[in-house]
C-alpha cells in the first residue's frame, strides 16, 4: 500500500513537472510504519482526538497504543499519545502523570525520528504546559518548517499564543490552519472568536459566517458531534439567532451534561446570549477542572458581558 502511495506521489510530480525539492523528495521516501493495519489505528486515533472531549482523548489514547504494540518505532503514533495526554491535563485531569508521559511520549517520537513535524509539534505543546514558552515556540516553529502543511502545528500553536495574550499572532496562525484545511469548522470558529477579541468586528462576522456555513455540513453528517454543535451555537447566539444557538447549547449539553469542554462552551453561549445565571452554573462546575479554564476565561471575549460580576470575579481568582 505505501509503495503504491509513494508511486502515485512521485508520478503526479512528473506529470506536472513539478520539481521537488530535497526536504520533499526525502519525505516521500521516509515510511513512517511498514504496517498498514497500525496506520489504520493512528488514522482512528487522529478522528477520535479531533472529537475535542475526554471520551475522544481516552478513545485516541487507546488506538494511537495499539498502533505501537504493533508498531514499537511509529514516532508518529507515540506523538498522538503525546498529544492526547497533554489536552486530558489542559482539560480533565491536571495530574502530573499525564504531563509527564505527554512529555516522555513526543521525546520518544523525537528519538524515533528527529525530523518529524508532529513530534515537534507535541512536544511544543507540552513545554508550553510547562510554562516553558520559548521551548514551545521553537518546537512549533520547527514543525512548520519542517512540515509546512501541517494543521495541527498551526492549530496548537494558535492555542498556545491565545492562551498567552498574544491575539494577532493567533489570528495569523489560525488563519494558516484554516488554510490547509478549508473544510475544517474549529480553525476558523476560534479564529472568529479571536478576532472579536481584537475588535475587528468586519473579519469577526466574515470568519462567523464561513465557520457557521462548515459546522452545518459537519452537523448534518455528524448529528451527535457536541463540539460542532457548542461551537455553532456560538456563532448563531453572535450573529443574532439566538434561538437556534440556545437549542444548539442544549443539544451539546445534552449529549455529555457533565464534560468540561461543554460546559465551558455553553456556558459562553448562554454569556452572549445574556443568561448570566446559567453561565455562571456552567462556569461553576467548569471550574474544578483546575486553572487551565480559568486563563482561557480571563481572555475570551464570549464572557465579557460577565466581567463585573462578582460570581465571575470569584470563580476565576
Amino acid at each position: 500500500m505505501f509503495e503504491v502511495q509513494d508511486e502515485i506521489a512521485r508520478s503526479i510530480s512528473q506529470a506536472l513537472r513539478i520539481k521537488l525539492s530535497p526536504q520533499e523528495e526525502k519525505a516521500i521516501a521516509r515510511k513512517q510504519t511498514e504496517n498498514p493495519q497500525a496506520y489504520d489505528y493512528y488514522l482512528r486515533g487522529r478522528q477520535f482526538f479531533h472529537q475535542f472531549r475526554r471520551k475522544g482523548f481516552d478513545f485516541a489514547r487507546q488506538m494511537f497504543a495499539r498502533a505501537i504494540v504493533i508498531d514499537s518505532q511509529y514516532a508518529r503514533a507515540y506523538a498522538g499519545v503525546a498529544d492526547c495526554c497533554s489536552f486530558l491535563y489542559m482539560y480533565w485531569d491536571s495530574n502530573e502523570d499525564n504531563l509527564n508521559e505527554a512529555e516522555a511520549a513526543s521525546r520518544k517520537a523525537l528519538e524515533l525520528d528527529p525530523e518529524l513535524a508532529e513530534a515537534h509539534a507535541a512536544c511544543g505543546v507540552a513545554y508550553a504546559l510547562k510554562q516553558n514558552f520559548d521551548e514551545a515556540q521553537k518546537e512549533f516553529e520547527a514543525a512548520i518548517r519542517l512540515d509546512p502543511k501541517l494543521y495541527e502545528a498551526y492549530y496548537f500553536y494558535a492555542r498556545t499564543t491565545f492562551q498567552r495574550g498574544d491575539l494577532a499572532k493567533a489570528a495569523e496562525l489560525y488563519e494558516q490552519a484554516a488554510k490547509l484545511n478549508p473544510d475544517d469548522y474549529q480553525a476558523v470558529s476560534l479564529l472568529a472568536g479571536v478576532y472579536n477579541g481584537l475588535g475587528w468586528a468586519a473579519q469577526a462576522n466574515a470568519a462567523q459566517q464561513r465557520a457557521l456555513q462548515l459546522t452545518e455540513k459537519h452537523i448534518d453528517r455528524h448529528p451527535d458531534d457536541p463540539r460542532a454543535l457548542y461551537l455553532g451555537a456560538g456563532m448563531n447566539a453572535r450573529l443574532g439567532d439566538h434561538a437556534k444557538g440556545l437549542d444548539w447549547a442544549r443539544r451539546a449539553l445534552a449529549i455529555d451534561p457533565e464534560e468540561a469542554s461543554i460546559l465551558y462552551n455553553v456556558a459562553c453561549v448562554y454569556a452572549i446570549l445574556g443568561r448570566t445565571e446559567d453561565a455562571l452554573d456552567c462556569l461553576q462546575k467548569v471550574m474544578e477542572y483546575g486553572v487551565f479554564y480559568k486563563n482561557w476565561a480571563a481572555k475570551d471575549s464570549d464572557l465579557d458581558s460577565l466581567r463585573l460580576d462578582p460570581r465571575f470575579q470569584a470563580l476565576i481568582s
